[in-house]
């Protein structure tokens, strides 16, 4: 397999494994071992590493390796604050400037819920991360869209916590509505529930089942 198509393999499987919560919050990520399990050198598992380092999901430890990236309650607290002050100023410039256009891709974005499965819960993550981007990328304001897709690049492993497969495309048409409408108050409550059920929601499981791999510290 060429080290192109590697890269992007490892890329892929290691990011999805570390989403779905198979590689906890502080666990190594032995290069030489998954260099041995995809049958390449370690040149593309390196590589691979460094972009999933770039989306926050992989800390780089100089001398020391890789590591699944952990976070304090404190830090997730602050993204998730982050979150809210990014989306709904993008909300409020988007009403005014949002096509029709973009109106069709987002309604058309979910392709229905298949299962709790992981491979279902990588496409509805794939899903949210592609719906919340379109809807700030409909503000005009780039600059904005990408540093919240980075943001949800972090914040990935929490939507998969919260488990809303089968609330996810109701959720967000509920704030489509309401921008259709030109209703920002209902737009601004449905998306203020999105990401509040999904911060109380991913806290709860993480303090209940995960509170010492995750060092949630307060």
């Amino acid at each position: 397999m060429p080290e192109t198509n590697s890269k992007n393999t490892i890329y892929t499987e290691v990011r999805r494994s570390i989403i779905m919560g198979h590689r906890k919050p502080g666990e190594r990520l032995n290069v030489e071992e998954i260099a041995n399990t995809y049958q390449t050198s370690i040149t593309p598992v390196r590589d691979a590493l460094q972009h999933l380092g770039q989306e926050g999901l992989v800390t780089i430890k100089p001398r020391s390796g890789y590591f699944v990236t952990h976070i304090t309650l404190k830090e997730l607290r602050d993204m998730f604050e982050l979150r809210n002050i990014l989306e709904f100023a993008a909300l409020e410039r988007t009403v005014e400037r949002i096509t029709e256009e973009q109106f069709a891709a987002l309604y058309h974005v979910h392709a229905g819920y298949t299962g709790d499965d992981d491979e279902s819960y990588d496409r509805y993550t794939a899903e949210n991360q592609r719906f919340h981007y379109l809807l700030a990328e409909a503000s005009g304001n780039q600059e904005l869209a990408r540093t919240l897709k980075h943001l949800l690049d972090r914040l990935a492993r929490f939507m998969v916590l919260r488990h809303a497969g089968k609330t996810l495309e109701e959720t967000h048409t509920r704030i489509l509505d309401g921008l259709h409408n030109q209703d920002l108050t209902t737009a601004r409550q449905a998306l203020s529930d999105d990401i509040g059920d999904t911060f109380d929601i991913s806290l709860a499981r993480i303090l209940e089942n995960e509170a010492s791999v995750w060092h949630i510290d307060w």
